[in-house]
């Protein structure tokens, strides 16, 4: 599975390659920790390899990965030591250790077929009253002029009939525009 652009490993992988020993994921593009989670579940993995992969920038990836496969023998072709098991089982053992291997191993957020999609409980658009304001100020519009003007208003973000505070500049220019008359010439 080396060298191809693999993000993230599906679950229940157990399942699908109940006797899988070796896996090399070298030269991917695994991100974060939590994507090699599911490879917990396969209790007959003992060689893993995952180098060239941005997840293994992250501070503490060979020791989480250590503690969340405990079978494997060698990771990223060297055998993994005692010493280095014994570091990641005080370093994620008690609260604070579930703590730290729960901020270590937050995921990439992907689209999970079969589930759900994440629903925001935020409404964007006008409110009701700002509606009301528009279709008053559209049903009361009585030149194309003022239609256009309207349109100019609403495509920039303004409401109609909610008087904007203008700043001394636009003030100005308004003036000006309001009192030039057109030459014949």
């Amino acid at each position: 599975m080396n060298n191809n652009r693999i993000c993230r490993i599906g679950e229940n992988l157990e399942q699908a390659l109940p006797s899988l020993t070796e896996l090399i994921l070298t030269n991917n593009n695994i991100a974060e920790l939590g994507e090699l989670d599911p490879l917990s579940s396969i209790k007959s993995l003992t060689y893993l390899s995952v180098l060239r992969n941005p997840v293994t920038n992250k501070k503490h990836y060979r020791l989480y990965l250590i503690h969340k496969v405990p079978q494997v023998r060698v990771l990223d072709f060297q055998k993994v030591k005692l010493k280095e098991r014994q570091e990641a089982e005080k370093m994620f053992k008690g609260k604070r250790g579930a703590q730290l291997a729960k901020d270590i191993a937050r995921r990439a957020k992907t689209f999970n077929p079969g589930a759900g999609l994440p629903t925001d409980k935020k409404k964007t658009g006008p409110s009701p009253g700002d509606v009301e304001a528009i279709k008053t100020a559209i049903a009361n519009a009585s030149t194309l002029a003022e239609v256009e003007r309207l349109k100019g208003l609403l495509q920039a973000g303004q409401i109609p009939g909610r008087e904007r505070k203008p700043g001394p500049s636009e003030d100005g220019e308004e003036e000006m525009e309001e009192d030039t008359v057109p030459n014949g010439s």
